[in-house]
């Protein structure tokens, strides 16, 4: 039926082509035309040097309807032929949103109602005021109604001379209206994947931005199959169009094309070539669908919590703070008093980072877990942090009261206890949280934070296992002196903390940056020295606090200054035979039928670099990918990228770590556990 169609269209378009051209005029209204095309300009005296926005102003007889760009399974879009006078060029036609017409089962791309495309004039600089500029317009067409196809043309004609470029109200007015049915160019670009029959195009678009009756209409053709259905899913801050790909369509070049996102609103789209993940967006969830999604990954944000509790930074905390119980001797009502107050500092912190990071999404910026740790102005405070920790933990000051982690009784210590774990806690992302805290981000927004509050929920387990069961805390060690010395031992895993901080600090702020940290930390440790023999002699460190405060905005301050000075290089480091990520290189590779391992990592990431020392940068590991030609590309992640952080978000995960397999010939990649082995890699 369709090649029926066609070669009805082109016959006809060739017999009646001359003899409609002889019958035309410059004045449409005249000649009975199914279309009528009037020449209109914005203003009738542009200015030299200027251009000029010319409209064709169309409209169609009832019934009958003209063609987008691209008509669509039949149909030619219009020819323009321009005679302009020297010094004056045109654009390409800007079209606005096209509509729809099934005939047949062939989609056409139509305007059934008066539509304008655009044109820009350039007049050239030095035309005298006065010159006149004739322009002159032949443009060939086809117009249908639902039974017939007649080939028309016109000749149109519209002058104007060399003046002030002065636009009347009424002008201005109309061509307002002609220009907010033009599609808007987006500025990110997307990227499209052809396989199995079916095509996939991701679009960035923000998860809060409206949108309503959105379509995709392509301008480059012979990729879409276009009467196809076409599937449109919110992901998060992208937008997934899948639909059924052309028989005989090639993906080797760009895909250019325009997304409908309401009546008469647009945006002109072009994608690249590459992989595209499936929408992990939950279309028209029912209640008991979004229920059970977030009761799991509530279930899997809290045993990554949990886990958190083993990690050298919290592990100190939690320990003291477990150890102040048996030496507090506090009743069962102080206890869980603790408890409680200890939890509802970390519930509080996880809970108020997950808003932070739905709100930054919400705006169109990709973030993730530990998304404050790719600002150096973070890094130094976690490092005065655990420097001031360290140095309190090997004996040489004590917090003043409410205590941080040393001291039982008080509700307002166990909470900032409770936060303080929380917050550096994030640097982490453990088994479950990954996958936990990626579908807590295509939740709604209530389920998203309940999944953020059973992170920190996970994270105070232990701690409120021991303020509301006295069995355990009768099993804790009796108090006495080798306290202190454990104490002085658990200072151990705080100070490997503080200098893998200033180690992640050099990455992202360069050697300056971390000198700068050092110093900052120095001169802390002397204050805190100082303030310690104060406290020794029974006196207040009230003012020494106050300086340790304003040292840390002078930290701050300093390394906004120097973030990111020109010598440090914004490229991965990656091993020998590895390549750095990019969504380009990962295509090629995938296209050319390599397997490829994908892993994406950050300096301030402890499990990735666990992974990376015990799993992947193996001679095990190096010897299966050599002998199996695994290619292996790495997205360092430390700074942030926005487009690394989309692909991330892509594969239904908040942040790093994240690994990849793809298979030869696999349409979607294989996501591999948080926690790798050399064997698990050697197997793929």
């Amino acid at each position: 039926m369709r090649w029926f169609h066609d070669v009805v269209v082109t016959v006809l378009a060739l017999l009646s082509l001359g003899g409609v051209a002889q019958a035309q005029g410059t004045n449409p209204a005249a000649t009975k035309a199914h279309l009528a095309i009037s020449l209109v300009a914005v203003t009738s005296a542009p200015a030299a040097g200027s251009s000029v926005t010319v409209a064709l102003a169309s409209v169609p007889a009832p019934g009958w309807h003209g063609y987008w760009q691209n008509p669509g399974d039949a149909g030619f879009p219009a020819k323009l032929d321009w005679t302009l006078p020297k010094g004056v060029t045109a654009s390409a036609p800007a079209y606005p949103v096209p509509g729809r017409l099934i005939v047949a089962d062939l989609m056409n791309y139509v305007f059934e109602k008066p539509y304008a495309p655009l044109v820009t004039l350039k007049i050239r600089a030095g035309l005298a005021v006065g010159t006149a500029l004739p322009v002159r317009l032949k443009t060939n067409y086809l117009v249908c109604s639902a039974e017939v196809c007649v080939p028309e043309s016109a000749e149109l004609a519209i002058d104007l001379v060399v003046g002030d470029g002065a636009i009347t109200p009424e002008a201005r007015a109309r061509f307002d209206a002609w220009r907010r049915a033009v599609p808007k160019p987006l500025d990110a670009r997307g990227t499209f994947q052809a396989t199995g029959g079916k095509i996939r195009i991701a679009v960035p678009y923000p998860a809060g931005a409206t949108l309503g009756q959105a379509y995709f209409y392509p301008v480059t053709t012979g990729l879409i199959d276009y009467a196809a259905p076409q599937s449109v899913t919110q992901d998060r801050d992208r937008l997934v169009i899948e639909t059924k790909a052309s028989a005989n369509g090639a993906s080797t070049g760009a895909l250019e094309g325009v997304l409908q996102i309401g009546a008469q609103q647009g945006l002109v789209v072009t994608a690249a070539p590459g992989l595209v993940a499936a929408s992990a967006a939950l279309s028209n969830p029912v209640s008991g669908g979004v229920l059970s999604a977030t009761l799991i990954a509530f279930a899997g944000a809290m045993l990554g919590g949990l886990i958190l509790n083993i990690m050298p930074c919290v592990f100190p905390i939690l320990s003291l703070k477990a150890l102040s119980l048996a030496r507090g001797h506090l009743d069962e009502r102080a206890a869980r008093q603790e408890a409680l107050a200890y939890a509802a500092g970390v519930i509080a912190v996880c809970v108020a980072l997950g808003g932070i990071i739905l709100g930054l999404r919400a705006g169109g910026t990709a973030v993730g877990w530990a998304f404050q740790l790719q600002d150096s102005r973070a890094i130094v405070v976690l490092l005065l942090l655990t420097v001031a920790l360290a140095l309190n933990l090997s004996g040489l000051f004590e917090f003043p009261t409410p205590a941080f982690v040393n001291r039982s009784g008080g509700a307002s210590g166990a909470f900032a206890t409770g936060a303080l774990a929380a917050f550096i806690a994030t640097p982490c992302t453990g088994p479950f949280m990954g996958a936990a805290l990626g579908a807590a981000l295509v939740l709604p927004w209530p389920a998203a934070l309940a999944v953020f509050a059973g992170l920190g929920l996970g994270l105070a387990l232990p701690f409120l296992a021991l303020g509301f069961v006295p069995a355990l805390r009768r099993r804790l060690p009796k108090p006495g002196l080798w306290m202190e010395t454990f104490r002085r031992i658990l200072a151990i895993p705080m100070w490997l903390t503080a200098i893998a901080l200033a180690w992640v600090l050099g990455h992202e702020a360069g050697v300056n940056g971390m000198a700068i940290g050092l110093l900052v930390a120095f001169v802390l440790a002397v204050l805190l020295w100082v303030g310690g023999v104060r406290q020794a002699k029974g006196l207040a460190i009230g003012p020494v606090v106050t300086v340790l405060l304003l040292a840390t905005v002078i930290a701050s301050a300093l390394l906004i200054a120097g973030r990111r000075p020109d010598s440090v290089a914004a490229v991965a480091t990656v091993p020998g035979g590895a390549e750095p990520f990019s969504e380009a290189r990962l295509a090629t590779l995938h296209k050319a039928g390599r397997p490829v391992f994908v892993y994406f990592t950050a300096d301030w990431c402890l499990t990735c670099k666990v992974n990376e020392k015990a799993a992947i940068e193996t001679d095990a590991t190096r010897k299966a990918f050599a002998d199996h030609k695994v290619a292996v590309l790495i997205g360092d992640w430390t700074n942030g990228d926005p487009v690394m952080g989309r692909f991330i978000e892509a594969h239904n995960r908040a942040g790093v770590p994240l690994y990849l397999y793809y298979a030869p010939g696999s349409a979607e990649p294989r996501v591999l556990p948080q926690v790798l082995t050399s064997a698990m890699l050697a197997g793929l």
